[in-house]
């Protein structure tokens, strides 16, 4: 039997002894166990958070400048750090995607996925201020993108996604 993420961990973090999936408990998954010291890995979420800025009219987006979806348009957002309260990680990630301040106003939903380890935590935030760049100029790589659909139909899709309205 096979679990989401344990082809990325072959070693045991405690003493390098070799992992093998195991089923310690009905039920509950197979979990990765040391066969030299039985030290269990856990393959634990990894939490992201979004944020939904409306904006005269719209909904700002940002373009991705990396893999995965390079090029494709995104509400902003990213992955917590360690430590970090979401609110914070949200207000973080606005600002360096986009260049905007934010506030949060509120949760707006949490989202999670059957083949998936990440758990993406969406709110909704409040527009402050920041000096973005202007719609027009050209998007690359390192250059912090974004566009506003002004009571205009979303994007489409990409295959196999589901779109939905705030």
């Amino acid at each position: 039997m096979h679990f989401l993420g344990s082809e990325t961990y072959r070693y045991c973090p405690q003493c390098g002894g070799e992992l093998e999936e195991r089923l310690l408990k009905a039920g509950e998954p197979p979990r990765l166990v040391c066969k030299t010291c039985g030290f269990v890995f856990y393959i634990d979420p990894k939490l992201a958070v979004i944020a939904l800025v409306p904006l005269e009219r719209g909904l700002v987006l940002a373009r991705r400048a990396i893999d995965p979806g390079y090029g494709l348009w995104v509400v902003p957002g990213g992955f917590v750090d360690a430590g970090e309260p979401l609110e914070e990680a949200v207000v973080r990630e606005t600002l360096e995607e986009t260049l905007l301040q934010v506030e949060v106003v509120r949760l707006f939903n949490v989202y999670s996925y059957r083949h998936s380890r990440t758990v993406v935590a969406a709110y909704l935030t409040r527009y402050l201020g920041g000096n973005w760049p202007r719609a027009t100029r050209p998007w690359r790589p390192g250059f912090s993108a974004w566009k506003q659909f002004l009571g205009r139909k979303l994007p489409s899709a990409p295959p196999g996604t589901r779109s939905g309205n705030i």
